[in-house]
């Protein structure tokens, strides 16, 4: 079940001395897609992955702390979503943290899907959180002119880009996008095609991390 307020998230659990743990937001997302794609690992989907890097293991205020993970004592185990792709009714995937849609940083429109609040050392999404069934849609509009556009990069890092005329942010549980124009996509901080047309919908608690 999702995040709701008022109620605690997560349980606490001794780690799996066996436990995976990744050490970034792209080797999440290979751990994640293989079990998603391999029929026989449903019990595998229940097996809790520590994370020891990347943004998503910085929005849920990990410090990267392997002895955590071989202790024994009890540590969150968090659910958290995945967001579910497909590009030009052709190719799939699953988003651990962000979906970004951009040919350029300094023309044209850009688009992220965050699943997780940071985008490297910039806070893109401040209020983004990875188990409430949404992910947050954050668009820059093409009109934003150069110099906004740098103001708006130097505001990042402290989240202090929002709220903007020209830059919203939407929470959804599923998104289409039709861009027109072959774009370039970046999953989880790795270049991953061009496309069209994306659809994305949010599957709430896919799996469990620890932090």
């Amino acid at each position: 079940m999702t995040i709701r307020k008022g109620h605690e998230w997560g349980t606490l659990a001794i780690p799996d001395p066996n436990m995976m743990t990744v050490s970034s937001d792209a080797e999440l997302h290979a751990l994640v897609a293989s079990r998603d794609a391999d029929d026989s690992a449903v019990s595998a989907r229940t097996q809790a992955i520590g994370l020891l890097g990347g943004d998503l293991m910085r929005t849920l205020g990990g410090a990267a702390d392997r002895d955590r993970f071989t202790g024994a004592a009890p540590i969150p185990h968090l659910p958290v979503d995945v967001v579910r792709v497909t590009v030009d009714d052709a190719r799939t995937t699953v988003v651990v943290a962000h979906l970004v849609v951009r040919r350029s940083w300094w023309r044209g429109p850009i688009t992220a899907l965050m699943n997780a609040q940071f985008l490297g050392t910039w806070d893109v999404s401040p209020r983004c959180h990875p188990n409430d069934g949404r992910v947050d849609v954050v668009h820059a509009a093409a009109d934003l002119t150069v110099q906004q556009r740098w103001m708006a990069r130097s505001r990042l890092g402290l989240g202090t880009h929002v709220p903007h005329p020209l830059i919203t942010i939407k929470q959804q549980s599923s998104v289409t996008l039709d861009l027109g124009v072959s774009t370039p996509l970046w999953v989880d901080g790795e270049r991953w095609g061009s496309g069209r047309h994306i659809v994305a919908t949010v599957e709430p608690d896919a799996y469990v991390v620890c932090v």
